[in-house]
């Protein structure tokens, strides 16, 4: 790491070279793991104290640790020791937002039930009961059976049919067929109960 200084520079001790040299390097360490490699300190003078500022940047913030003591050496150790530790909570704050970033998933209010597609809005003719989309269970001589979802939208593809072409190509495999009808150019929709019997929907 590059460390340029600006102001005057005491002599340190051999002892006190080394453990700012243990600072620093500590900090260059921090720094490099995000490819910065360089601070600013600046030292000063003022009312009997000494004055020592280590300015760097870290994931793209300025960070500013400024300090004083009787000596030089104890201002820049505390200096250092201050921007160090704003780095430290810089990366933890980074990463904790990065782990806890949720998947996005879309939110709803509404009750499940809501979110089924109505078979048709405005249905005139049906003796099975649709509410939004669900056909209510037929008793059976087995008891009631679960009520099925039925998803159709009012667009039919093809030629225009009449009732009776209508039953048969509602196969024992679908549960609803929407056509148009030949006579009214109107949507129509069968729906086959658990009966086994078919409701006309009209629209």
């Amino acid at each position: 790491m590059k460390i340029t200084f600006t102001g005057k520079q005491e002599k340190l001790t051999p002892t006190q070279e080394r453990k700012l040299a243990m600072q620093f390097g500590k900090l260059s360490k921090l720094l490099e793991q995000r490819g910065e490699k360089a601070a600013q300190v600046k030292l000063g003078y003022e009312r009997h104290q000494q004055l020592a500022e280590v300015r760097l940047k870290y994931y793209d913030q300025a960070l500013v640790g400024a300090a004083a003591g009787a000596d030089q050496f104890t201002a820049l150790m505390e200096a250092v020791d201050k921007v160090q530790k704003q780095a430290l909570k810089v990366r933890t704050k980074f990463r904790d937002q990065k782990r806890e970033t949720p998947t996005r998933v879309a939110k709803t209010d509404m009750a499940p039930e809501a979110l089924v597609e109505p078979v048709l809005k405005g249905a005139r003719k049906s003796k099975a009961k649709v509410v939004l989309g669900v056909v209510t269970p037929e008793e059976t001589p087995g008891g009631p059976r679960p009520a099925r979802v039925v998803r159709a939208t009012a667009k039919s593809n093809g030629k225009p049919m009449t009732i009776d072409e209508a039953m048969l190509a509602l196969d024992d495999k679908r549960d609803y067929l929407v056509y148009r009808d030949a006579s009214s150019e109107a949507v129509r929709v069968l729906v086959r109960r658990r009966d086994g019997n078919v409701d006309l929907i009209e629209a």
